[in-house]
């Protein structure tokens, strides 16, 4: 009896353990897209401060 129940501890464990990794890749993957849209921002707003017909009111925060 007691080794059914370590047995099922151990699959509620490894079920939640699962479960946090899954959260932890969308999150990593939430980071990511955060970091790019950030770095894309930040070129496109050095890029655009070069154009002549944009004026720098209207790229800057």
């Amino acid at each position: 009896m007691e080794n059914v129940d370590i047995i099922r501890e151990l699959a509620k464990i490894e079920r939640k353990l699962d479960n946090i990794e899954k959260l932890l890749n969308e999150l990593l993957e939430r980071e990511e897209s955060y970091a790019i849209m950030k770095l894309s921002e930040e070129s496109l707003r050095e890029f655009l401060a070069d154009e002549p017909y944009i004026t720098p009111k209207r790229i800057s925060r």
